[in-house]
């Protein structure tokens, strides 16, 4: 276990008072709570914020599941945990239970987050010389990690450029500090960025140029066409068929965490999270956790559009996508969600 998990393992004993979960009977005895590793790869993005909130609140007890946090560099590690057996559940991008849907693997997401994905492509200060994505032909760009969702909007972005997809070079830098100093030292040209960092690189460089955004509705309409879901809970299908008890437990916290998000200041959300997190400066977090909360979805539900657009994005790029017959409805389930939606009073 890291020292992220070790962290907020401790700081989940910090319970707040939920009126939603008076719905709930209370946290069942842990010998009796089925538990549950879930692997989230780059924890202080605020993309991933429910999941570690949840955490911090004690509603991942209060909702009767012991979990245990895997902290990876990025979502490409998180899936080969969960693939590999490491782990169960992974905290990432819907988008690839569509990917792998194409290479025969049946992965399923049981409850989305990110109404939006959050993704941001950023020039390095360092280097002026890159004043559109077709710049970035044959010059270094970082991911958090090879295969994960940054990787994918960069060549998504280099193909809805006219160019290659894979005509720049990657490296993983994860997504917060190491980020952050690779863009500042001009080891890479751009990376994919999501908040706090692109925050606090923004607040060192006024000038610092994007080009290419999905932080809000519209941002992501214009960069895909339509909406587009981010982050969601998902595992393999055979283990949500053969654990629906654990699957509904934490499906039932998420749902009380965005509850809880959307009912709460930015100011309040920002105070439960782990001080690590806040990169030195509590102020600039807040900023960007204020920046933020329209991106957490207030349902947890998977819009049929939503997934369909994804499908489309990487029909458009990737040939696997695009030569198999995927059923796109078999990549997620809205069933936990609506069970838990009346758990806890809210009305989709």
């Amino acid at each position: 276990m890291t020292a992220f998990s070790r962290a907020w393992l401790r700081a989940g004993a910090l319970a707040a008072s939920v009126a939603a979960m008076a719905a709930f009977s209370g946290p069942a005895a842990a010998e009796q709570m089925p538990k549950v590793r879930l692997a989230i790869g780059g924890p202080s993005c605020i993309c991933y914020l429910p999941t570690v909130l949840a955490n911090q609140l004690g509603l991942y007890k209060q909702a009767g599941v012991d979990v245990e946090m895997i902290s990876l560099k990025g979502g490409s590690e998180a899936l080969t945990a969960v693939l590999g057996g490491s782990a169960d559940v992974v905290s990432g991008y819907y988008e690839h239970t569509v990917r792998l849907a194409a290479k025969g693997k049946a992965l399923q997401s049981i409850v989305v987050y990110d109404q939006f994905p959050g993704l941001v492509l950023v020039v390095s200060p360092k280097h002026p010389e890159v004043k559109s994505v077709t710049d970035l032909v044959g010059k270094t760009v970082g991911v958090s990690a090879p295969g994960s969702a940054t990787d994918y909007f960069l060549k998504y972005s280099l193909f809805k450029a006219g160019k290659d997809p894979k005509s720049a070079a990657t490296i993983g830098v994860g997504l917060g500090s190491a980020a952050v100093a690779a863009m500042e030292q001009g080891s890479v040209a751009a990376a994919v960025m999501l908040d706090p960092a692109v925050t606090q690189l923004k607040a060192r460089h006024a000038d610092l140029k994007i080009l290419s955004d999905t932080r809000s509705a519209k941002d992501t309409r214009a960069v895909f066409g339509g909406d587009y879901p981010g982050g969601a809970f998902y595992a393999q299908t055979e283990w949500v068929k053969k654990n629906p008890e654990a699957a509904q437990k934490l499906v039932d916290a998420m749902i009380l965490t965005l509850n809880w998000i959307h009912s709460h200041s930015a100011e309040d959300i920002a105070a439960k999270m782990p001080e690590d997190f806040k990169a030195g400066d509590p102020k600039l977090y807040l900023t960007a956790v204020a920046a933020s909360i329209p991106m957490f979805s207030k349902t947890g539900l998977m819009d049929p559009k939503g997934a369909k657009a994804v499908h489309d994005v990487f029909a458009q790029f990737e040939a696997d996508v695009a030569n198999a017959k995927i059923d796109v409805t078999q990549t997620y389930t809205n069933a936990f969600v609506e069970a838990a939606a009346k758990k806890a009073g809210a009305k989709h």
